[in-house]
This record gives C-alpha cells, structure tokens and sequence, in this order.
C-alpha cells in the first residue's frame, strides 16, 4: 500500500530500532539495591523521577543526564552521607547505558533494506538524547546506510518536526514518523498533518507516557516487519 502524498519515511531510535529503555530500568534497581538503607525501590524510583524533572531543563536526555540525576538523588537521599564506593557504582550502572550494543531489534534491518530498495521513500532518523551517546549507538547498530539524513536533536516537538520537514524541503503532510512514543514520535506528527505508524516497547519511560488515541493518519504495529504491509 503507497501512503497517498508521503515522501518521507522518519524513524525514532532508542526502543524502536534497539532496545534501550530496559537498560534504565536495570540501572535504577541496581542502584535502588545499594541504597536500600534510604527506602524502598519504589520510593528511591518516585524520588529519582523528581530529580530527573527537574534537572530536565539543564541536562536533557540520556545516559549521562540520567546518572547525575541518580548521583543527586542518592545524595538526597543519604543525607550526603554517601560513599565513594556508592558513588563508582552509580557511575558504573550509567556507563552500563552507555554501552548499549545497540543491537537491531527483530525485523529492523530486513524492513529498512526493503524499504530503501523499493525506492518510493526517502529514510531519515530522527533521535532525541546526547549526541555523543546516539552517534555511538547509531554506529555500533550498522543501520546508518540506511538513512539519507540522521539528526540528533535535544527534544521532539511540533518545533523539531516543523524544522526537519523544512530542512528536507517537504510539508508535514508528506512526513510519516514510525517510533515506540506515542508522545515524542506520534502526537506531533499527527497535529501538524503528518502521519504515523506507531509501534509500542514493552518499557516506557515514565515522562512518555501520555493519553493515545485513534486518528486517520495513525497506523499501529506490534512489530516492526509488520510496517511493510502498510508502506509497500
């Protein structure tokens, strides 16, 4: 199925090409464990979003944001009563993150070589978190042959899908967003006459959870092969 006026095909990274979010949550517990003296996991977790919230505007997204954000929380914690060797194994547990293979989740590549080779899109990434971090998980993945543009950008909003359809000289509606938020991948797309297909991760983020809900330009997918059926 040709999608009616689409040109271009933009696609969300972390927990749509590759597995990441799990790597978070794995962080948060280890950390939550050594500092079981101060709470429970779930209240370690509650306090550490606040910090996190509130540290939104300075440090944004990532693996490195994430780690100081733990570092302050178990300081608050603590009381400032914290260890060195507390402090090296937040740290440890962020570069964890950091480390991320990236591996292609199933159907990833099979799907995007397909796509390209069929010639009727344009393929673009479009990933938002630290640049460093997303070049590196973007190279040890192997998929950025596939992209004809790669942006790395600190937010995904109306404001950052307005610039790349500018950027790629395209309207909204010539656009179509496939990612695992419905909040950063699809609710924009869909407000300024794009399109999306949405293809939920079994971990999200606490800040990414918003209300969904059905449109004329929506398409959902369990799996990322499935989105052949709906493109070509």
């Amino acid at each position: 199925m040709l999608l009616n006026g689409v040109k271009v095909l933009a696609f969300d990274a972390d927990d749509t090409l590759w597995s990441n979010e799990p790597l978070f949550r794995d962080a948060e517990k280890k950390v939550a464990e050594a500092l079981s003296d101060f709470g429970d996991f779930q209240y370690i977790s509650d306090e550490l979003y606040k910090v996190e919230l509130g540290n939104m505007e300075d440090y944004g997204f990532g693996a490195k944001a994430y780690t100081l954000s733990m570092i302050e929380n178990a300081v608050n914690l603590s009381g400032g009563r914290l260890t060195g060797e507390q402090v090296m194994l937040i740290i440890e547990s962020g570069r964890t993150i950091l480390h991320n293979p990236a591996t292609p989740l199933p159907g990833v590549e099979d799907t995007l070589r397909r796509l390209q080779e069929s010639g009727r899109y344009r393929l673009v990434l479009l990933t938002k978190g630290d640049l460093l971090d997303q070049e590196h998980k973007i190279d040890r993945s192997g998929l950025g042959r596939y992209f004809s543009n790669i942006e790395i950008v600190s937010n995904k909003s109306e404001k950052e899908y307005l610039a790349l359809c500018d950027k790629l000289g395209i309207k909204p509606e010539e656009m179509l967003m496939v990612g695992n938020s419905f909040k950063s991948d699809i609710d924009p797309v869909l407000k300024l006459g794009g399109w999306g297909i949405h293809i939920p991760f079994k971990v999200l983020w606490k800040l990414e959870h918003t209300e969904e809900y059905d449109h004329p330009h929506l398409f959902k997918a369990k799996t990322f092969g499935e989105i052949t059926g709906i493109l070509l």
